[in-house]
């Protein structure tokens, strides 16, 4: 599973991520959607490998990725915290602007700031999934 990727934990300000990455070209996150693990990508990243850089992290609350406590906002759980962690893991990797692909949650925390920023770092694509019914 992964042949060819590095396998890693990344350490952020606010959690660690369990993330697989490999290939070559411009930057592409894959994002799974929930209950799922990075795990989702396995057969599709290594084709992608071959025309983008391909980033798989487990999002914070799945897998071996950090399992934080909460707080009574919910804020350390959010959408909003996972994007934040998404972005800054990309920037750890050298990435200031990305393509994502996100299954079901998975891109939704990409939704928020707003919808159609050009000044935002990354290209959203979204993938069917059950989370958000609106377009985007």
């Amino acid at each position: 599973m992964f042949e060819g990727f590095t396998h890693c934990k990344i350490a952020l300000s606010d959690a660690v991520l369990n993330v697989r990455y490999g290939g070559f070209g411009p930057p592409l996150l894959l994002l799974h959607g929930h209950p799922r693990t990075h795990a989702t990508w396995s057969n599709v990243a290594p084709r992608l490998a071959a025309f983008f850089t391909v980033v798989c992290p487990e999002l914070r609350g799945f897998g071996e990725s950090s399992k934080l406590l909460d707080l009574p906002d919910h804020a350390g759980s959010s959408k909003r915290a996972k994007a934040k962690d998404c972005i800054e893991l990309m920037g750890s990797l050298g990435f200031e602007r990305f393509a994502i692909v996100g299954h079901d949650r998975g891109i939704t925390g990409f939704s928020l700031p707003s919808r159609r920023n050009p000044s935002e770092p990354f290209l959203r694509i979204r993938m069917p999934g059950m989370a958000e019914k609106r377009p985007i």
